[in-house]
């Protein structure tokens, strides 16, 4: 009889494995509906600061190359100083800097703000999406992921209807002071978690040992590539879809509530996407799942430009389900084409390089808009989704022979 202690990866649904994801899903949250709340302040701030597209779009990108930069150090400094603690300060950075922004005279400084409070937040993907994985090692993993991604939506759906209620009374300052508080809490509150609870599973804040032989840990890297590529391909087709949509809003006649609402129903979309896609890509395959969410999400954004503002609110959900559904199946596959022991590294990697080219895609677009006008700026942005789907096809596992 062999001795042999079974891991919580190893181990049956348990109160351990529904508290991790519990807990990640609250991160997700909180991290991405401030993220996305950010899109509701856009106009506003461009209209008091006198801001062109392009600048508009470098406030994204800064904050986005931030966030993604941020990936592979914290992974790294997960490995030593446990998920939990990590997690922890960049969930409480990312508070004061949105609390700061609040006072900014220039738009440089709003700039360097917003960089701070994306490197704040840059902790949150691959350490949450790690501890998910591995909690959920055994069985239940794209479902348990999917439920952690529709959790990130759920934040969408809340914050920024929220502060495009307060933003039209008190400002977009005023929205910045109540995201940061919400950060700032969160961020005390995982503090005082990781503190006081001497029960705490060991996969939520014991350090995992570095092992600087294990690499990537990727398995097969000429999927992983193409992994990649599509979602480099998919994060820039809705980061700039985002961070313009208010502009098109603004130009159909709708005030900061209207825009704030829309958000709301898209990103209410996207939460029933991003569950229902990953469930669907274990039963249907994710090559049709990637394909057909993407021909839909650059079809739909096309439509949306003839569209009145009312008929907007119909088909916006619609347009959040594809748009957003895509994600869970991409970040679903990561597991199965890296080792565990590199998981989060893995995931560190992937997320890194999708984000840092998604980062990049608002600026480009700004400037595209700038020179050419919004309508064929997001023409091209709709062109991006059709090209991500199309990649979906080289997925495909070749049959053994």
């Amino acid at each position: 009889m062999t001795d042999h202690s079974p891991s919580l990866e190893e181990a049956p649904a348990s109160p351990g494995r529904v508290e991790t994801l519990a807990l990640c899903c609250s991160i997700h949250l909180l991290h991405d509906g401030c993220a996305n709340a950010l899109y509701v302040l856009f106009p506003l701030i461009a209209l008091d600061l006198q801001l062109s597209f392009a600048q508009v779009g470098l406030l994204k990108t800064a904050y986005t190359w931030a966030l993604s930069g941020m990936q592979i150090p914290a992974s790294f400094l997960a490995e030593r100083a446990g998920e939990i603690l990590i997690l922890s300060a960049g969930t409480a950075l990312l508070g004061l800097s949105l609390v700061a922004t609040a006072l900014v005279i220039s738009y440089a400084f709003l700039v360097w703000l917003l960089t701070l409070a994306g490197g704040g937040s840059g902790v949150q993907h691959p350490l949450a999406s790690s501890l998910v994985s591995h909690a959920y090692e055994s069985a239940g993993r794209r479902t348990a992921l999917g439920t952690y991604n529709f959790s990130g939506d759920l934040g969408k759906v809340i914050l920024p209807g929220l502060i495009g209620v307060l933003a039209a009374s008190w400002g977009w300052r005023g929205g910045f002071v109540v995201l940061g508080l919400f950060a700032v809490t969160t961020g005390g509150v995982l503090g005082l978690y990781l503190a006081k609870r001497g029960t705490t599973p060991p996969t939520l804040i014991q350090p995992r040992p570095a092992n600087p032989s294990q690499g990537w840990g990727i398995l097969d890297r000429r999927r992983f590539r193409r992994l990649t590529l599509i979602g480099m391909l998919d994060d820039s087709t809705r980061t700039s879809f985002l961070t313009f949509l208010p502009f098109l809003l603004v130009q159909k006649g709708m005030g900061p509530e209207e825009i704030g609402l829309v958000f709301t129903l898209l990103f209410a979309g996207g939460a029933v996407g991003k569950f229902l896609c990953g469930v669907l890509a274990d039963r249907c395959g994710i090559v049709p799942m990637i394909l057909g969410t993407e021909i839909l999400t650059g079809a739909l954004i096309l439509a949306l430009l003839p569209l009145s503002s009312a008929a907007v609110f119909f088909v916006i959900p619609l347009v959040g389900l594809v748009l957003n559904g895509t994600s869970s199946v991409l970040y679903g596959t990561v597991p199965e084409l890296v080792a565990p022991q590199g998981r989060s590294r893995g995931y560190a990697l992937y997320y890194t390089v999708v984000m840092a080219t998604g980062a990049a895609a608002p600026f480009l677009a700004g400037l595209l808009s700038d020179a050419t006008g919004l309508s064929l700026s997001l023409g091209a942005i709709s062109a991006t989704a059709l090209a991500a789907g199309s990649l979906s096809l080289f997925l495909r596992v070749p049959p053994r022979t």
